[in-house]
């Protein structure tokens, strides 16, 4: 169960992983409506056990954990670290409970995969004070998407050995990269909060604090008001004046010069951020285009390939337009792998409750 901010994404697998039912209920303002997905979990029934994606895990929670009342109040008081996302989260376990109040359930959370960042990756340069009372570091999101898909190159790779280098481009609404070395997440772009890293469909991505400083002290904005700005209304909204990705890429084909720019901030941070993800892991093996527009978008890998030429990424024209995701577009010449791999949040979900439950 993956909760969204205008839906819940529902998808039942069966023992060998294969997906028997999927849905998405509409759930304006995180809240699904009750009868709607009772009706839907008696026809796809029966349910033996329920995995939730949880946006948040703190400290407190750095892998799956079977939900009772304790870490369902634990959740509810990390909604202070990711306030735009966790309540969802939460809704939609108290959604799933009410109908569904003896089966087990299990929060996986995004945050987990980089629990064990190395100190230097996870490490901000504030004072120690700040760091020790609050817990303030990087923490990554998109935990799940990017450990499925690092497991998945490596099994399209056919690559069994230590050192394998991955990085991971999560490439939606939302993204983020990681960098995974042997399965283990070492570095990714997002950070205390899902606003730090690359340019996304409405949010900023990385931005000088002292310009939201500035904005406070100069311009009067509130802190609600600036958050706001920052998370739905930046980005390639705000640059191109749509979030849609393709649209985006169309009307800057048409000549559209914002349209243009927004692509080309969009991919210079992106670059630059697998250039410096590439640097975390020592070296890239593979590189994993994931999600809406990292499977949708077939001209973002081909500008993207191109502008990372330098580290051995080339693409294979006819492969990167045509076929259905995990599949390999790397060009005659490459010297890196390059894959398209379908998001499975639901596959890694699936996993860690297995793990959890047993």
């Amino acid at each position: 169960m993956n909760a969204g901010s205008s839906s819940l994404k529902l998808r039942i697998l069966d023992g060998a992983d294969r997906l028997t039912a999927g849905a998405d209920l509409p759930a304006p303002r995180g809240e699904a409506d009750a009868d709607t997905l009772r009706a839907w979990v008696r026809a796809n029934g029966p349910v033996d056990a329920v995995g939730h994606r949880v946006v948040h895990g703190g400290t407190v929670y750095t892998g799956p954990v079977a939900i009772d009342r304790e870490v369902r109040e634990q959740l509810s008081d990390l909604a202070d670290l990711a306030p735009l996302h966790q309540p969802k989260s939460l809704a939609g376990i108290d959604a799933v409970t009410a109908v569904l109040p003896s089966t087990p359930a299990v929060a996986c959370f995004d945050t987990a995969f980089h629990a064990g960042l190395p100190a230097a990756a996870a490490t901000y340069a504030i004072p120690r004070e700040w760091r020790e009372r609050w817990g303030l570091r990087r923490f990554g999101f998109h935990g799940l998407s990017h450990a499925y898909a690092a497991r998945r190159a490596a099994e399209m790779a056919n690559e069994v050995s230590a050192n394998f280098r991955v990085v991971t481009c999560h490439l939606g609404s939302g993204a983020s990269l990681a960098a995974v070395v042997d399965g283990r997440s070492v570095d990714t772009t997002m950070g205390f909060t899902p606003l730090e890293g690359l340019v996304m469909g409405t949010r900023s991505g990385t931005v000088d604090p002292g310009l939201v400083l500035w904005l406070e002290e100069h311009a009067g904005m509130l802190p609600a008001e600036l958050a706001s700005a920052l998370e739905l209304e930046s980005g390639l909204l705000a640059l191109a004046g749509t979030a849609d990705m393709q649209q985006v890429i169309l009307r800057a084909e048409a000549g559209e010069p914002d349209a243009a720019l927004a692509l080309d901030v969009y991919l210079h941070r992106l670059c630059g951020a697998v250039a410096a993800m590439t640097a975390a892991a020592g070296g890239l093996g593979v590189l994993v285009f994931t999600g809406g527009v990292g499977e949708n978008a077939p001209e973002i890998r081909r500008r993207a390939a191109r502008g990372l030429s330098f580290l051995g990424v080339e693409i294979d024209p006819d492969r990167n337009l045509a076929g259905d995701p995990d599949r390999d577009i790397s060009g005659a010449q490459a010297g890196v792998q390059t894959l398209v791999v379908a998001a499975r949040e639901d596959l890694e979900i699936a996993a860690e409750v297995r793990r959890v439950l047993g």
